[in-house]
């Protein structure tokens, strides 16, 4: 699964021209769900999002309160646009999200996670599968990207490699030789046996 977590003043989310979900100050979520997202991938993806510490705490220091710290409320969209392969041409390929019904009902999950680890009326939602207009005011401007199969914010034991290690390092040139004197004698060759 993938998300774009992005730190908001408000958001909202309009359909037909009707607002049918808005938020104060919170999180706005873009939720993208691939072919072999599992219950797994819900379980890490709403506790990082709901743990993620993006907001000033009472004192005002930065990097310290997460949306359940400071009770904000969390704006929740499905998004399978996060899923699209672009890396050939330039016509975003989609293969790798998962099919509509299937990304439905995980999707549904999710949300349901979501209220379960926090105030159920504080995770709003947009309308899976229709055409959302979506307005935010990001504050900061602050977002980030989550991926719950790439982990770019852990470091594990098995990739402790960094990538400063993978660089080759320069080969030492070979050492030079002491510099000739100028007062050095000629070499005379050696006469033969």
């Amino acid at each position: 699964m993938r998300a774009v977590v992005q730190r908001v003043a408000s958001a909202s989310v309009t359909v037909d021209e009707q607002v049918i979900s808005k938020i104060s100050r919170g999180l706005m979520v873009l939720v993208g769900i691939g072919t072999d997202d599992t219950a797994a991938d819900i379980e890490s993806l709403s506790n990082k999002i709901l743990s993620l510490r993006v907001f000033s705490d009472a004192s005002d220091a930065m990097w310290k309160a997460s949306v359940k710290d400071i009770g904000g409320e969390v704006l929740c969209v499905s998004q399978f646009t996060l899923m699209a392969n672009t890396s050939k041409g330039n016509k975003p390929d989609f293969h790798r999200a998962m099919g509509t019904e299937a990304s439905r009902q995980l999707y549904s999950v999710f949300l349901e996670k979501m209220r379960q680890l926090y105030v159920p009326d504080r995770i709003q939602d947009g309308q899976f599968g229709a055409m959302m207009n979506v307005s935010l005011t990001n504050e900061g401007p602050v977002t980030f990207t989550l991926d719950t199969r790439k982990f770019e914010y852990i470091t594990s034991a098995s990739t402790s490699s960094t990538s400063i290690d993978k660089v080759k390092k320069p080969v030492k040139p070979a050492s030079k030789a002491p510099p000739i004197s100028q007062k050095s004698e000629p070499i005379v060759p050696s006469e033969g046996p």
